[in-house]
């Protein structure tokens, strides 16, 4: 059971969300139930949207979802249902192991930044091996 704080935080965060779930004109069958158990097992927190339902119905059918599926309801308007059932805790061994982040391939840190184009800067201005100074004399060659 969610405390009223917990259930504000939540409808605000479902504010933005789209309806997962659609529940139609062959009312509730065991694939909505089967996609509605899914979508809570990945987004936690869905909206499904109950269309061409009467509102005593309606009331009865939100009941019948929430104690199906093991969720609490959060809001209810209209024909859009906000449901909520927090994931399963994971154990450590059970959790999947995960690739150390990747370096960025460029300095993102204006500093670093800064630092990278001053050595670029550097670099055009350093003389190559192999060439001499850029007198006249060298250009022309053996007199």
């Amino acid at each position: 059971m969610l405390n009223p704080g917990e259930r504000r935080a939540l409808r605000a965060r479902a504010h933005a969300l789209k309806p997962v779930v659609l529940l139609g004109q062959h009312g509730l069958t065991e694939p909505v139930f089967a996609a509605i158990e899914e979508a809570l097992c990945v987004h936690e927190l869905i909206k499904i949207k109950l269309r061409g339902i009467e509102r005593d119905a309606r009331e009865a059918l939100v009941v019948d979802i929430a104690t199906r599926v093991g969720a609490d309801v959060i809001n209810v308007i209209g024909h859009m249902l906000t449901l909520y059932r927090p994931r399963p805790t994971e154990t450590p061994a059970a959790a999947p192991a995960r690739k150390p982040a990747r370096k960025p391939a460029c300095p993102r840190t204006p500093k670093a930044v800064r630092a990278a184009a001053q050595f670029e800067r550097e670099l055009r201005r350093a003389p190559r091996a192999g060439r001499t100074s850029r007198s006249t004399s060298s250009r022309r060659g053996p007199q």
